[in-house]
């Protein structure tokens, strides 16, 4: 256990966390809507700081991040708890826990994961993923303070779900940021995870405006969050508010967890890519039979530059300094 940042007392014993736009107000001995943030006598403690739930060395394509030294392997990280509660949710087992899952972990200081990371060959950083890193924040700042120091890199993959006071001290320690946009709809936000639309529009102007990597996935639910006037909207927001090199990732919703809707018919995500390639320019889809869209083709020329099988990744046409071999277009992101 390991005391919390970001909270204040609120009387009776009770605290307020001001990690993230719920701010609960947390009495004695109860936890927070994340389930890992505790009042302990007047003070806000963190369940899972130090406590891992998952540690796998992957390809920075399976983030997903695609512009973002592409090839190169992460080490990542993830405990257990969300701010979130979406019930469609694919890591759940991680996500969707109860107040004691954390004893269940292994346990691990931020200097002994650095070191980790810093051993592997070819290691570009550490991804904080699997789960919503929100809610080890504590753990998270203490360990990208020493990778940033190392010269590597920090990625956060997240809800997006965060205060921006706490968002601002993350920014300059942070490289990259895959921020999973659920919907371009408040109600289906309230609704469907607890959370609210603003909060997350919020943190990805952040992001952009701090200059940091964004890349953007949106898992596509049949009935829910695929309305195709909806995500017009949402692309356009993007374009106009975060700018046309974002790359998108158009993800296939499977059943998961408590929603039992049938798979996302691969031709919307299709035609979700050619309504998104009318404003943007790096458009990719995920947990689809082929890899139709897994390539990154030249803005100008559409040269193929990137070629992606599975997480097999060949750099045939970017230059080492991130431009096209035959155009010399500047391709976004990191190489």
């Amino acid at each position: 256990m390991h005391e919390a940042c970001c909270f204040t007392k609120e009387g009776e014993g009770k605290v307020r966390c001001r990690l993230c736009p719920h701010e609960c107000v947390i009495p004695e001995g109860k936890v927070g809507a994340c389930h890992v943030r505790v009042n302990r006598n007047g003070q806000l403690i963190s369940l899972v700081y130090g406590q891992l739930a998952a540690i796998h060395s992957d390809p920075v394509e399976k983030k997903p991040l695609y512009h973002f030294y592409p090839g190169r392997q992460i080490l990542s990280v993830g405990t257990h708890g969300c701010n979130l509660r979406c019930s469609f949710c694919q890591n759940y087992n991680l996500s969707q826990c109860d107040a004691d899952a954390p004893s269940r972990d292994f346990p691990i200081t931020p200097s002994q994961l650095a070191h980790q990371a810093m051993s592997i060959p070819g290691n570009i950083g550490i991804a904080y993923t699997y789960n919503e890193p929100t809610v080890f924040y504590e753990f998270m700042v203490d360990v990208a303070e020493l990778i940033h120091s190392a010269g590597l890199k920090n990625v956060a993959i997240t809800n997006g779900f965060i205060n921006s006071g706490p968002l601002l001290n993350l920014l300059p320690l942070t490289d990259a940021f895959n921020v999973d946009l659920k919907s371009f709809s408040d109600s289906f936000y309230r609704q469907m995870t607890g959370g609210r639309l603003a909060p997350v529009m919020d943190t990805l102007k952040a992001i952009v405006n701090a200059g940091k990597h964004l890349e953007i996935t949106y898992l596509v639910i049949p009935t829910l969050n695929d309305s195709e006037e909806e995500f017009r909207e949402m692309i356009d927001w993007i374009s106009l508010e975060l700018g046309p090199d974002i790359p998108l990732h158009l993800s296939r919703y499977f059943p998961a967890w408590k929603l039992s809707l049938p798979p996302t018919p691969e031709s919307t995500l299709d035609n979700f890519a050619d309504i998104a390639a009318e404003k943007l320019r790096y458009i990719y889809t995920g947990n689809v039979s082929t890899d139709i869209h897994s390539c990154t083709y030249c803005h100008e020329c559409k040269t193929l530059l990137i070629k992606r099988l599975h997480y097999h990744t060949e750099l045939s046409g970017v230059t080492g300094d991130g431009r096209c071999s035959h155009c010399g277009a500047t391709l976004a992101g990191y190489f």
